[in-house]
């Protein structure tokens, strides 16, 4: 079974992109981040007619996550995190499909920093800890993936230099620190774990020629709990969707259970 992650940049402008990759790939289960639509415009016929039934979690111009199910459609279990009521960004969507328990997880960007953004990026990244806890001591198999807005070292697997990133949001002590916990539950980060050291970024920026540089970072990432783990085959990335027309900034990042 594939199980794959893209933030789309924009569900409206990138759906040709989205529908060409899906196509291609296949995959079982597809997360979607950044859909930047309601939930009365998202594309749910376009889907269907490539094959994939949906859920989402939409917001207009901003954020918006969706699971989508080859064959069937994903059912849904929640919508946005516990612990913050008046929290009115769409950026976490859980649902089940095939067996499993999947996440499409958009975590804030959290720049400037610091300031109100970063303290948010933090604080929502504390209720996933600890919402993802009791996840991830499930007997059945369960995967929290999307945009994590995280780069997890300054090694060449995760980024292709940090020098220019170092005040930025995604590389800062507290956001690694978060990341380093949310791992210790029992997570296991999939593309570490067969792609340890190799360069495997899923974001390049528009700016200054970071594609064709290669200048990117590793910020999507796949977690599974023991049980997935325990079924993992393989893990990568779908790097050249980034370089076609009119693409997202981020490529799709995937893994295979037996």
């Amino acid at each position: 079974m594939k199980i794959a992650t893209f933030n789309v940049n924009g569900i409206t402008s990138r759906l040709p992109r989205v529908l060409e990759w899906l196509a291609e790939s296949r995959p079982d289960i597809a997360c979607l981040q950044e859909l930047k639509t309601s939930d009365a415009t998202f594309p749910e016929q376009a889907f269907q007619e490539a094959g994939y039934g949906a859920v989402w979690h939409g917001q207009k111009g901003f954020n918006g996550v969706a699971v989508l199910a080859r064959g069937a459609p994903p059912q849904d279990i929640r919508r946005g995190l516990p612990g913050d009521p008046d929290d009115t960004h769409s950026r976490y969507l859980e649902a089940q499909a095939g067996g499993l328990t999947v996440a499409s997880i958009y975590l804030p960007n959290g720049n400037p920093q610091p300031g109100p953004k970063f303290d948010y990026k933090l604080a929502w990244f504390e209720r996933l800890i600890q919402h993802a806890a009791e996840l991830c001591s499930r007997p059945d198999p369960v995967l929290l993936v999307g945009d994590y807005n995280v780069v997890p070292t300054n090694d060449v697997g995760d980024i292709y230099s940090a020098k220019s990133w170092l005040n930025d949001a995604l590389l800062q002590p507290q956001t690694r620190d978060a990341w380093q916990r949310l791992l210790a539950q029992g997570w296991t980060d999939a593309i570490l774990k067969l792609h340890a050291g190799a360069p495997m970024y899923t974001f390049w920026d528009y700016f200054r020629n970071r594609w064709e540089r290669n200048a990117g970072l590793r910020i999507d990432h796949l977690l599974l709990n023991a049980p997935a783990a325990a079924r993992l085959d393989s893990a990568g990335v779908d790097r050249e969707v980034r370089g076609r027309d009119k693409p997202s900034d981020h490529a799709p990042a995937w893994v295979v259970l037996r």
